[in-house]
């Protein structure tokens, strides 16, 4: 194909000189896309394809109007596409363009999405760690997140033996958009595939010059002041500066304008939040359902704000729970004053209710894609701090809790100013663009009221033209309009036109009247085309100013967005405790959970719940938790779990009364159905998170194990049960609740110091069995497995035969596979359950009436209940699968999967539905 030329050979070396994936390049009035990114966006974005001919050759192209460029990057940009935006500009010789930004799904600016969106960057330092328990020295890792949205950053060095493990945990807990990887991880396929599969993130090889101790180092302190690295304990913590100069200089090179937003760096340490691995923020469903839904996961309970920015606050909250004691009295206190003061809550959440995301706004505005209505937007929420603050004085609960702290941070006269010098500039409803005109109120600018004076009453003159023209010519259908194709033009019916005065000269005939133009019209458009074009470019000119000196004050906007969201949060927690009876938890730094009447803050929504207590202190540290499936066992531990970390977000809690000692981390190994999904094996996920337990719990910790050795064969699965109980107890001395079905484990409450068992009741009468969701003292005395079997809904058939084989085993008489004669005429086949060892023998049965075994010995065969019916094909072949099973030796989960299969077969056989 020839070498393009012109606009189309500009495009493509533009694109070849970016490592985006799509180009936008601006051509006059439109964003165009060519080649292949045409193809690409039209497929994405439904736009129309058309041809661009270029020396000879003809090339795919789409296009987007300039002011609709937006939402069509953020479509691209969410689908996981890094967009270069090349825009235009005047030179001598015409028009240039080169591309000044890139924007990527952790540099977007606009989103609706309440969530933040971090631009996350991760660096090992080999060798830089805490020495290894083998006496080596470990790796370090080193995070950086910003949110160019808000303008926060983080930063945290982590090492010790898990440090790799703790690194994923933290880029789950912030659950970057985009992920920057340090050199020396590229090459750790292990590490890199844990970030796609636990967060959504686009992974993206920037520059491994930005990730250089020096560069970043000398980046940092350029960007936050020369003392900041010590003033915040960064100071010789070099993975995590290596980290932070890197999302700057990636922040600065894609161009977006923001870094003037970013102004605090915020460093936190392992010992500042409540370690929660990813495992157990899926399990306790913190933010989304295990089905990955948000509606029934804790957050979406929880979440009564009326703002974005407290959304996403609370959110932060709940995925970050703190250990400082102080924090969570403080957030505590003013939950408290807010659900006693009934009134004044509703009246500040009716005030924050029209409040506008002041940090995201702060970020356009410092960007430069601030529009006027984003300005009004922060002057009227800036005038309302005024409201929220007076609401909070006059209010003797109020005035007497933290809030007034909250708020004693800003700078009101700061803020008013602002607030002021917006609502004096722009006009209350500003239009959708700033070239269009129209921005500002009368009396902003002399200068600018002078032209505007002129520009109106120049397009007076025209529009009383009409009436002027027809009382001087006496032609009764005559117009004044203005069109793009012939500007201003006198429009005249066909009845008429033999009145028109020789002046008008005519210039369009159309169907039903004829158009013409006048010497004073013409005067009168030149002028008010020059007045617009100067009246245009002073507003635009003086909206630059006022957006700069907002820009200038986004630390200020951030500060009264961050209190305002603060304040929504707590009234939403203070909101959902009054609505739904919680109670305000005892914080103590010991190791007791004492929950009296304690609820599942997700499942009482939707349930009758049955409160249940829990006790564990110094005394009473490992519960052993037993009975039947769908008691209740796992909502119990759960819940358990949720009302600790909710006092650790500083919220009420779903008890009658709570005292909980602080913990350092919440584990949990629950269930492992994402990981099969993925092809990992039930028994390797299980060990795998077992092991992340054991090796990252302490004595502050709270661990919840639900059936832990279940994937592997009964004698195996009880082994590593009994062991973990007892390293659990005995090394780690973690607060600990273990749900088994393994009864051997109860034994171990009788024998080890601090364990304890518990058991969900049940109660049954007349052959019924209720479920009282009730816990109570001790291990359970039976299994209602047929019961449960019943309540799902397994074929009447196979629960009563299932009572006659449990009846059998209880009793300890052998079991025989029930089955008729042969068809084929031969001796039928007996499968029996030798209750002395635990093995299922079968053999041919002879016509003496003796069972021939498999080793070629005979014994009675038992008297059959099959009614001497012969034995089919289908029965036989599961007959023969049978013979090989050894249920000592067979997982619990393969077990029940068999019996599913032959339950299927032998209904298909009999023509039922299974």
């Amino acid at each position: 194909m020839t070498e393009a030329t012109g606009i189309v050979g500009e495009f493509l070396a533009l694109k070849e000189s970016t490592d985006a994936d799509v180009l936008a390049m601006q051509c006059g009035d439109f964003y165009e896309f060519f080649a292949d990114d045409a193809e690409l966006v039209a497929d994405e974005l439904d736009l129309t394809v058309s041809q661009k001919s270029s020396h000879g050759s003809s090339y795919p192209m789409a296009g987007v109007p300039l002011t609709e460029l937006t939402p069509y990057v953020s479509a691209l940009v969410e689908r996981g596409y890094r967009v270069a935006v090349a825009d235009q500009h005047e030179t001598e010789d015409g028009h240039a363009r080169e591309i000044t930004r890139v924007v990527t799904p952790g540099t977007l600016l606009e989103t609706t999405d309440d969530a933040a969106q971090y631009l996350a960057a991760v660096v090992r330092e080999e060798g830089g760690g805490a020495r290894r328990s083998d006496g080596t020295a470990g790796d370090s890792y080193g995070l950086a997140f910003a949110d160019v949205t808000t303008g926060q950053f983080h930063v945290t060095e982590l090492d010790g033996e898990d440090a790799a493990a703790t690194a994923q945990t933290e880029l789950y807990k912030f659950d970057p958009a985009e992920v920057l990887p340090g050199p020396e991880l590229r090459a750790d396929d292990d590490f890199l595939d844990q970030v796609r599969e636990r967060t959504d993130a686009s992974l993206t090889l920037h520059s491994a010059e930005s990730f250089a101790p020096a560069r970043s180092r000398h980046r940092v302190r350029e960007h936050f002041g020369k003392e900041t690295l010590e003033s915040v304990g960064v100071e010789g913590n070099d993975a995590a500066i290596r980290a932070a100069g890197a999302v700057l200089s990636y922040v600065e090179e894609t161009g977006v304008g923001t870094l003037a937003s970013v102004t605090r760096l915020q460093a936190y340490g392992a010992t500042d939040h409540v370690d929660l691995d990813a495992t157990t923020q899926r399990n306790l469903e913190l933010t989304e359902t295990m089905q990955g839904e948000g509606d029934g996961s804790l957050f979406d309970t929880l979440d009564h704000t009326v703002t974005s920015a407290g959304a996403r606050l609370l959110r932060q909250w709940i995925q970050r729970p703190r250990r400082d004691r102080g924090e969570l009295a403080r957030r505590q206190q003013s939950v408290a004053a807010l659900a006693e003061a009934a009134m004044a809550r509703e009246e500040l959440r009716e005030t924050l209710d029209p409040v506008y995301d002041l940090e995201r706004l702060a970020s356009k505005a410092v960007s430069g894609s601030a529009d006027a209505r984003d300005l009004r937007s922060v002057g009227e929420t800036l005038a309302l701090l005024d409201a929220v603050t007076d609401l909070v004085d006059r209010t003797d609960r109020l005035a007497e809790s933290p809030l007034v702290d909250v708020l004693s941070r800003l700078d009101r006269e700061a803020v008013g100013a602002l607030a002021g010098e917006i609502d004096d500039a722009l006009v209350e409803e500003p239009p959708g663009t700033v070239t269009q005109g129209g921005l500002f109120r009368t009396g902003y600018d002399d200068d600018l009221d002078d032209l505007v004076a002129s520009h109106e009453e120049a397009l007076e003159w025209i529009d009383t033209l009409p009436e002027r023209e027809k009382g001087r010519t006496g032609i009764t259908h005559l117009s004044v309009d203005r069109n793009k194709t012939d500007g201003y033009y006198i429009q005249v019916g066909k009845s008429e036109t033999d009145q028109v005065p020789e002046e008008y000269d005519a210039i369009k005939t159309l169907k039903n009247s004829e158009r013409y133009t006048i010497p004073e019209l013409q005067e009168r458009e030149r002028e008010v085309l020059r007045l617009e074009e100067r009246r245009h470019d002073m507003e635009y000119e003086l909206f630059e100013e006022l957006r700069e000196r907002v820009a200038a004050r986004a630390e200020l906007l951030q500060d009264v967005g961050r209190a305002l969201a603060e304040l929504d949060a707590l009234a939403s927690l203070a909101t959902h405790a009054v609505r739904n009876d919680w109670t305000r938890p005892d914080l103590s730094d010991g190791r007791e959970l004492d929950v009296q009447g304690g609820r599942h803050p997700v499942v009482e929504q939707t349930t009758e719940f049955v409160p249940n207590d829990l006790r564990l202190d110094e005394e009473r540290q490992f519960l052993i938790v037993t009975g039947p499936n769908m008691s209740g066992k796992s909502t119990y531990m759960r819940q358990a779990a949720l009302i600790t970390l909710l006092a650790q977000v500083g919220s009420f809690v779903p008890a009658r009364s709570a005292r909980v000692g602080l913990v350092d981390g919440i584990y949990t190994r629950v269930g492992a159905l994402d990981e099969l999904a993925q092809g990992r094996s039930t028994f390797m996920v299980e060990m795998q998170e077992l092991s992340n337990i054991l090796h990252s719990a302490t004595d502050d910790s709270l661990v919840i194990l639900d059936e832990v050795g279940r994937g592997t064969a009964t004698y195996d699965g009880i082994s590593i049960a009994w062991a973990a109980t007892e390293y659990l107890a005995n090394q780690i001395q973690a607060k600990t609740l273990f749900a088994t079905h393994y009864h051997e484990l109860t034994s171990l409450g009788e024998k080890l110091p601090k364990v304890e068992n518990v058991h969900v009741a049940a109660d049954e009468s007349d052959g019924e069995v209720t479920f009282l969701r009730t816990v109570r003292d001790g291990p359970t005395n039976r299994s209602y497995g047929v019961h449960v079997a019943d309540l799902a809904g397994v074929p009447e058939p196979v629960v009563d035969r299932s009572r006659d084989v449990l009846d059998r085993l209880r009793e300890e008489k052998a079991i025989e596979v029930q089955g008729g004669d042969r068809s084929d005429g031969k001796e039928s086949t007996q499968v029996v359950f030798d209750l002395g060892s635990g093995e299922l023998n079968a053999g041919e049965t002879s016509a003496t009436g003796q069972q021939i075994a498999t080793d070629g010995s005979q014994k009675e065969a038992p008297a059959s209940d099959s009614g001497g019916q012969s034995l089919d094909p289908e029965t036989e072949a599961i007959l023969d699968e049978l013979d090989d099973v050894d249920v000592n030796e067979t997982p619990p989960v393969e077990l029940m999967a068999k019996v599913q299969e032959w339950q299927e077969k032998l209904g298909e056989r009999d023509g039922e539905v299974s």
